[in-house]
């Protein structure tokens, strides 16, 4: 998708990289390029809008079930025989949700 606007950072980067934006899990740097080219572009502004919203229904519909005991035990486990030296702290009480179809 393109606007067909000149912008620093282009359409089809910004738009593979709004859920990193939404998330929060791109550098300040790369946020704030991305934050301005959603405020230049309406195009890509109106597709984050739409991820924006689509990750609100999802949290809405599935953030609250928590995953069995079991499946914590297993993934536990299966962490420890793939790390090399089998030091790694998986014992700490981690929040680990399912996701399913609303």
């Amino acid at each position: 998708m393109s606007c067909g606007e000149p912008h620093e950072t282009d359409c089809s980067e910004v738009l593979s990289e709004v859920w990193l934006f939404l998330d929060h899990e791109c550098d300040q740097k790369r946020r704030e390029l991305l934050q301005t080219h959603l405020e230049e572009c309406h195009p890509c502004l109106e597709e984050y809008g739409i991820e924006e919203h689509l990750k609100a229904l999802l949290a809405k519909k599935c953030g609250g079930e928590h995953a069995p005991e079991e499946l914590k035990r297993r993934l536990r486990a299966r962490i420890r025989e793939t790390t090399s030296d089998g030091r790694v702290d998986v014992s700490l009480d981690v929040e680990i949700t399912t996701k399913t179809d609303a």
